[in-house]
């Protein structure tokens, strides 16, 4: 029976002060000192970037030089190895012009008299107005063109009535050619 109050007690005896927890690896470990006394550095290799050929001025300058065929083609592309530019002068390994720079550039500073004088407050409120201007005047138009818009046939039938048709007895067409005796 565990005592009131008191957990459990386990019936392990722990091992002795060289007993180490974990497992051991064997290496060099000298702690902090030798990590940053003795850094493992990697030796870049040279990377050598092999480009594509360019076909196009391979293709233009055989051309240029006379070649018909295919045989003639292949016999100038063997003799004429022509490379692609590398345009990526920023790729990894690459060395970057003297004088480039990277991020954005800095944005202007605000002018604090334009601050204190209210000098954007006016050049809003004057965007504001213009705006309203061009809005009435494009309502104006719009008015005008409904004026002038001819509505639909019913509508031009109303004010333009056609004129009346005078009374006519019609006859049927076989009738008309009756030969009458004089």
């Amino acid at each position: 029976q565990p005592e009131v109050g008191k957990p459990t007690r386990n019936c392990y005896s722990l091992p002795g002060p060289d007993f180490t927890y974990g497992m051991y690896l064997h290496k060099r470990d000298g702690g902090v000192a030798e990590a940053i006394g003795h850094w493992d550095s990697v030796k870049a290799k040279p990377h050598v970037r092999v480009m594509p050929r360019d076909f196009v001025t391979m293709g233009r300058m055989a051309v240029g030089e006379g070649c018909s065929t295919a045989r003639e083609f292949a016999l100038y592309y063997k003799f004429k190895d022509i490379r692609c530019k590398d345009e990526g002068i920023l790729r990894y390994g690459c060395k970057i012009p003297p004088g480039m720079t990277f991020g954005r550039p800095a944005r202007p500073s605000t002018p604090f008299f334009d601050i204190m004088q209210h000098r954007y407050k006016e050049l809003w409120m004057e965007s504001q107005r213009a705006r309203t201007m061009v809005q009435h005047v494009v309502k104006k138009k719009v008015r005008l063109l409904q004026h002038d818009v001819r509505g639909n046939r019913t509508t031009f039938l109303r004010t333009h009535p056609p004129p009346a048709k005078k009374e006519s007895f019609w006859h049927p067409q076989r009738f008309e050619k009756v030969w009458t005796p004089h």
